[in-house]
């Protein structure tokens, strides 16, 4: 949305101001990433962490779009208010870095392809640097790059979605999960071998529907990788089964399996019984989501994308 922003107040004549949070540290409250764009018209789109900070330099970018300065700087906040140079006038800890930057009209050919980066699994980076901003179309491995030297930076991005979620089975807590992690930018998979379910048919949040003729194929379907996040509630014991044996050999970033705790300790006892392992069977959180409690789909999706939150967002 930022993106969009800044390209609609360019078409429209308007000056902008991109503010990127390009390194964060601790409990900063602007996250790598993290940006918004303010326009000389006033209005502003996005974020770099809020409070007393993000107050301070929109009203620096609207000085600096009224006085006409070419913004091209990057500028480092501390949040302790024992700091004497950067303090930011928070106190919550943490450091982060932020380049400030006047948009120009060279940069909007890679504007226009970062207002489209979403509408697919797009590859490519942002490349921001003094130099403004670019768009390169290698595939990156890594979400986020920072690097600082004399005065010079290169901050690079992976376009598109950063995360993949795949649902495998598609009733009513699927389609509550999916409106959640939609929300949360995840980039959704579901899976059924139910084709015209009444719950897939209205899932409007999941970017692709796949129906499988068995789950025992299912990772044929996949195309995952390890950082991918797994998340499996079909509707019995029998094909949770299958779907398990099917991905035990492959690792992800999280696997979790919906049910009871005995009906799990029964399917964990069988493998033991019949020595099936894996990462996927190791790594297995069962019975998923955290213990809130859940009754109903939406509570359940809740404690399942708590989890899956605190797994994506763990420290390395």
């Amino acid at each position: 949305m930022v993106w969009q922003f800044v390209l609609q107040k360019m078409n429209a004549g308007n000056r902008v101001v991109l503010l990127y949070v390009l390194e964060s540290k601790g409990s900063s409250p602007g996250r790598q990433g993290f940006h918004m764009a303010v326009a000389d018209d006033g209005s502003m789109q996005g974020s770099i962490g809020g409070g007393i900070m993000e107050h301070k330099f929109v009203e620096y970018a609207r000085h600096a779009l009224k006085m006409n300065y070419a913004l091209n700087e990057i500028i480092q906040q501390v949040h302790d208010k024992e700091e004497g140079k950067n303090r930011s006038g928070m106190i919550c800890s943490g450091e982060q870095t932020i380049f400030l930057y006047c948009v120009l009209q060279k940069d909007k050919p890679a504007i226009e392809v970062l207002c489209s980066s979403k509408k697919g699994m797009a590859a490519g980076s942002l490349i921001l640097s003094k130099a403004g901003i670019q768009v390169d179309q290698k595939k990156s491995n890594q979400n986020y790059t920072y690097h600082y030297n004399r005065g010079e930076f290169i901050y690079t991005e992976k376009l598109g979605f950063k995360n993949t979620i795949h649902i495998i089975g598609g009733g009513h807590c699927a389609l509550a999960l999916s409106k959640l992690m939609r929300d949360m930018d995840f980039y959704i998979m579901v899976y059924d071998d139910r084709p015209g379910l009444h719950t897939l048919v209205q899932n409007r949040y999941a970017h692709q529907i796949i129906t499988v003729p068995a789950y025992k194929s299912i990772a044929t379907y996949m195309n995952a990788c390890k950082d991918d996040y797994v998340v499996i509630m079909t509707f019995g014991y029998r094909t949770d089964d299958e779907v398990i044996q099917a991905l035990a050999s492959h690792p992800f970033k999280y696997a979790g399996a919906l049910g009871s705790a005995f009906k799990m300790k029964q399917l964990f006892e069988k493998y033991r019984e019949l020595t099936i392992t894996g990462p996927f069977i190791d790594q297995l959180h069962t019975p998923i989501g955290l213990a809130i409690h859940s009754q109903t789909p939406e509570e359940i999706a809740i404690s399942i994308a708590a989890e899956i939150i605190q797994v994506k967002n763990k420290p390395v």
